[in-house]
């Protein structure tokens, strides 16, 4: 099946609120003949970049320009702009869609290069986000995030599916629907396979799933539950929660499930394991203090370590792929509220003020989290700032939204 088409103004939904120390002021022109196709580029562009938190939009010039043209840069300085956008889009013999831009530092009066996507109708919002990480790579010298993709799990009624959309929430796409729960998606580096827990057997095990293909294949069916899968950064290995021994307890598999290998050996439960970003440790959850608690140990289980201390309820940990964070869920007088760590101090801060947070994920640059939550009464996902100012609440299907995870940089 295929999940419902969001409308084309659906890009307008972008909420964020609180301010940033400080943002680059930016501005973007209409592309022109943009009313060829049913997406306002700038608008998308405008979107992904105010959401990283470190763009600030000047309203535009009423000024007609496309990649061809060379701006006044007196005029657009004084209107507050550093840097300018303008592109076009024009229709291709082929029928797909030509969309050009090309970006320019207003202070410098330098052009800062652009580029040409030919695209189908279906992938121009795509192309949009190729163009926002082109505007954020040059501005901020980072990789931009805004074409990865993030998968979640949405329930209406008693369907479960598990859905792949753009990172801004929009273009969802059903990747499996099933009557059963579906938890833990997990994204393989490079971005080729999910991960997840499927109920289908009326027990949680694990499957591999190919993103492009809808091809799955079973990983782990083992006796007791399987659970809570998390790629190794180098693909070769997956950690999960099994309870072959017994009671729920963190091992180390080969890629396709098989030679399962006990890497905890506590009487408690131990759970929600997650590789570092350099492979050499694993964060998971264990009770074995008295309460939920965040430890870390080496690859092969050795020398675990508490790592979270302020409260008596920590779980979901999620390290930043740049190894400097850690992000999790902690409660707080009966709220679960979204926590992150640096990890290098120990100091934790805590980011939202809402009492339902759930599953946070970094992004692939370690910018910004994504998670789920209540917001307003209705369920949602949404991205964070590192440090909390900036929020966007994103689009998502309707439902009880779950578990969101961010993808990689494709490969």
């Amino acid at each position: 099946m295929t999940w419902p088409l969001q409308d084309a103004l659906a890009q307008f939904r972008v909420e964020v609120s609180g301010a940033g120390v400080t943002q680059i002021p930016v501005s973007a022109v209409s592309f022109r003949d943009n009313g060829l196709v049913n997406q306002d580029m700038a608008a998308i562009v405008r979107a992904d970049l105010e959401r990283s938190g470190q763009f600030r939009f000047v309203e535009p010039l009423p000024a007609r320009l496309d990649e061809t043209s060379r701006p006044e840069f007196a005029s657009w300085r004084s209107k507050g702009s550093d840097a300018l956008l303008t592109g076009s889009v024009s229709r291709l013999a082929d029928g797909r869609f030509d969309v050009r831009f090309r970006l320019w530092d207003v202070v410098r009066g330098q052009d800062l290069g652009g580029l040409s996507y030919p695209v189908s109708t279906a992938d121009l919002r795509f192309a949009a986000h190729r163009i926002a990480d082109y505007v954020y790579e040059k501005l901020t010298g980072e990789k931009g995030v805004f074409s990865t993709r993030i998968a979640y799990v949405a329930k209406a009624g008693q369907r479960h599916t598990l859905l792949v959309a753009d990172a801004d929430g929009e273009n969802a796409r059903a990747t499996l629907t099933s009557p059963e729960p579906i938890i833990s998606p997990s994204w393989a580096p490079g971005g080729a396979q999910l991960a997840y827990v499927s109920f289908e057997s009326r027990k949680p095990v694990i499957y591999s799933h190919d993103v492009a293909t809808g091809k799955r294949r079973l990983l782990a069916n083992f006796r007791g539950s399987n659970s809570a899968p998390t790629w190794s950064p180098d693909g070769r290995q997956l950690v999960a929660t099994l309870s072959i021994s017994g009671n729920a307890q963190i091992y180390a598999m080969d890629a396709n499930g098989s030679a399962p290998r006990r890497l905890t050996q506590s009487g408690s439960i131990d759970t929600e394991p997650v590789f570092s970003a350099d492979g050499n440790s694993i964060f998971f959850v264990s009770d074995r203090g008295g309460s939920p608690q965040i430890y870390r140990m080496g690859v092969q289980g050795t020398n675990p370590q508490r790592v979270t201390f302020s409260g008596n309820y920590n779980i979901s940990p999620a390290p930043s792929p740049d190894g400097r964070w850690l992000a999790f869920i902690s409660r707080v007088g009966g709220a679960f509220r979204l926590h992150v760590m640096e990890l290098a101090s120990g100091n934790v801060t805590a980011l939202s003020e809402t009492s339902a947070d759930e599953s946070p994920s970094f992004s692939p640059n370690s910018r910004l989290i994504i998670y789920a939550t209540r917001d307003r009464g209705q369920e949602a996902l949404m991205t964070s700032t590192v440090d909390g100012r900036i929020k966007t609440r994103l689009a998502s299907a309707g439902g009880d939204i779950r578990e969101p995870e961010w993808g990689p940089f494709a490969r």
